[in-house]
């Protein structure tokens, strides 16, 4: 064991750990959540890379000496490379707008660059609030590191959507000419193919991607240099540029001074626009899964035109019953997502006067997301749509025989004469090609022509046909 104080006293350590009392005191405060630091590896890696660029800095600034620079530095590395986790076992909602955390780090920090110069876990030689947190402030550090941690989730984010695009693209042009009945309302629409139907998920994926490229810019404006208020009290002189030029060189990432501090610290609002790309995100996922669920339920009395990959029995008392257990996965990763998207809005909303200290709560949402985000995406792409198949022979008979077909009547003839062969059709359970024949209204060859499904899938050759009936009857009414 070892000893630590702070003004409230002294106590004991294990020497099996390198956080100190500070650390010791948050744990006890706050086990509430059972998410720790240790779960959330970025957050705690970003903190790290600001001590190894603020002492890099200080270092210029001739306030810390080259031995002390060194042994900060290799403990900061030592972290970024996830080494030491259970050192930081804080639960990551806690009270004090984050200092626990940043406190955790920099007693971390300090007790394991004193082993590397000592050979002992101590605070002898470098002092976690003296050295290690040299020119900076929780209030400037916390928000800076939740803008890195935020930008390289960001970036993690755009690999399974990638993977998502991939593989929707791939059911795309793999069934691009096999028909099915469009559904609006849920009832019957016009046909379209199943390449159309997912060039509109291909679509939204892309469109979400370019949003996290952009939102990735907004993160690389940083508080950090702010300290306490935004005022910068505190920093050695030239301790602004050298602290970004290291920043820089260590992430390989352009990290840049906010251009004002006193929003910095102020204000959370990115995270507002964050979330909500999320949450988009998320929602419009479990869209998709629910147009899954409904095209594939069945297999006797229901729609039918999806087959789903069987990946587990779905019953304890039904023999041979199988659920969409990865579309339904993904509705409640949507639900998950759009609760912390309403914490996070709540924390933003709530910051106070110079300074939003409700940040914990924000990161350990914020990063939930992505983490449900992250697998629930590969699990998607993998487990469902890389391997679901149109059932051809069913959706072909929906596209073949709905009543919709009557809407090229309409546009031939006019709307009353296609709700005569609609109504006709329905009333006597004739196909819409029954009836056309019947009411001689065109040729056994124009009604091919008009009425064939794949013509209606494409807007030329559909529009020219309309046009071209059109003239050769002239009877669409006033």
């Amino acid at each position: 064991m070892r000893k630590d104080s702070d003004f409230l006293g002294e106590v004991e350590i294990s020497n099996d750990v390198y956080y100190g009392v500070q650390t010791l005191r948050a744990i006890q405060n706050f086990n509430i959540s059972g998410t720790t630091h240790y779960e959330m590896n970025e957050y705690i890696q970003s903190i790290a890379l600001i001590k190894k660029a603020a002492a890099l800095a200080n270092y210029d600034s001739k306030a810390l000496n080259k031995e002390i620079t060194q042994a900060i530095c290799e403990a900061c590395d030592e972290i970024i490379e996830g080494k030491h986790s259970s050192s930081f076992p804080i639960d990551v909602i806690q009270g004090g707008g984050g200092t626990s955390s940043n406190m955790n780090v920099n007693e971390v920090v300090a007790c394991r660059a004193n082993e590397i110069l000592t050979g002992t876990k101590s605070y002898s030689k470098i002092h976690p609030n003296t050295h290690v947190n040299m020119g900076q402030s929780t209030n400037d550090v916390i928000p800076s590191a939740m803008k890195i941690a935020t930008y390289k989730n960001l970036e993690q984010l755009l690999i399974p959507l990638e993977i998502l695009e991939k593989t929707l693209i791939d059911r795309q042009k793999k069934y691009e000419n096999i028909l099915r009945l469009g559904r609006t309302c849920i009832q019957d629409a016009l046909p379209m193919t199943f390449g159309q139907y997912f060039s509109g998920y291909v679509s939204f994926v892309q469109r979400m991607q370019k949003k996290v490229k952009n939102l990735l810019e907004e993160c690389l404006e940083l508080p950090l240099g702010a300290t306490a208020i935004g005022t910068s009290l505190s920093v050695q002189p030239g301790y602004l540029n050298n602290v970004y030029k290291y920043l820089q060189s260590e992430s390989k990432i352009e990290f840049k001074k906010e251009e004002n501090f006193f929003d910095g610290l102020q204000n959370a609002d990115l995270y507002i626009e964050v979330s909500a790309t999320l949450k988009r995100i998320a929602t419009t996922l479990s869209k998709i899964a629910t147009d899954f669920r409904i095209l594939s339920s069945g297999p006797k009395a229901g729609f039918q035109e999806l087959n789903l990959p069987a990946v587990q029995p779905g019953s304890s008392i039904m023999p041979g019953k199988v659920n969409p257990v990865i579309p339904e996965l993904v509705n409640q990763l949507a639900y998950q997502v759009c609760g912390n998207d309403m914490t996070i809005s709540m924390a933003v909303e709530g910051g106070e006067l110079d300074l939003n200290v409700w940040e914990p709560i924000i990161i350990k949402n914020l990063s939930e997301s992505f983490r449900l985000l992250n697998n629930g995406i590969r699990i998607f792409s993998e487990k469902c749509i890389a391997n679901l198949t149109p059932n051809k022979k069913i959706s072909t008979k929906y596209a073949s025989d709905t009543l919709a077909l009557s809407t090229t009547i309409s546009a031939i003839f006019g709307y009353k004469t296609g709700t005569l062969v609609a109504r006709k059709a329905f009333n006597e359970e004739k196909t819409i090609k029954e009836v056309v024949l019947e009411l001689e209204l065109l040729s056994k060859e124009e009604t091919e022509e008009v009425l064939d499904p794949f013509n209606m899938t494409n807007e030329q050759i559909s529009s020219n046909m309309i046009l071209k009936y059109q003239k050769i009857y002239n009877k669409v009414e006033c």
